[in-house]
């Protein structure tokens, strides 16, 4: 009785050992879990930021954009941080002074002021509809828009034309300036990117 009662003891011992053990890499996995998610988090917000998100879903609304292009716009542009360009380009959406003094005369904005240009609102706006000017201009391709938005319409008008003499449209490869071709590509991950992990804020789901 008694070997059979300590073979049961020791049986038992075994058991929740095993138990305890299972438990500990259960925990374990689950904080591994976390931790990545928690990493993950922090990495997407470090290199992708997003700030101005009822301005941008405003704007988005208003001129018929995808929010998320919005924010890749500007993301390529300044990373949300506005600054003045060697070229005179200002605010998060780097618009340039001449730009926006034409986009003020066709929308009748009669008080602008080029320090206009330092708030996020009008910013934004500007930017968004001259955004939404570029897409109606290539009958809404987006990346000849994206595009011009670089390296302004002349050059990429030229561009088209080509292309569309080789009977195709405009591809990244066909964009001859290293800058423009490297812009593009930025915006469009961005864009990825905001719509992936930022679409709640978004407005997107």
């Amino acid at each position: 009785m008694s070997a059979r009662r300590a073979s049961r003891g020791a049986g038992l011992r075994a058991r929740r050992l095993r138990r305890l053990r299972l438990a500990a890499v259960l925990t374990l996995v689950m904080a591994l879990i976390v931790g990545i998610a928690l990493t993950a988090k922090v990495q997407r917000e470090h290199s992708l930021p997003l700030a101005d998100v009822p301005i941008i879903r405003h704007q988005a609304r208003a001129k018929h954009l995808d929010p998320a292009l919005i924010a890749a716009v500007i993301y390529a542009e300044t990373k949300f941080e506005p600054r003045e360009s060697s070229a005179g380009a200002q605010g998060l959406m780097q618009i340039l002074p001449s730009t926006a003094e034409y986009l003020a005369r066709i929308t009748h904005g009669t008080t602008f002021t080029v320090s206009d240009l330092g708030d996020a609102e009008v910013n934004i706006a500007y930017g968004s509809y001259y955004l939404s000017y570029l897409l109606r201009h290539y009958g809404g391709a987006q990346l000849p828009a994206v595009a011009a938005y670089n390296a302004g319409l002349t050059n990429v008008d030229q561009w088209s034309q080509k292309a569309r003499e080789q009977g195709r449209e405009l591809a990244l490869r066909d964009i001859p300036f290293p800058q423009t071709r490297a812009y593009v590509s930025r915006v469009m991950s961005a864009e990825a990117t905001y719509r992936q992990f930022y679409a709640k804020q978004l407005g997107l789901q």
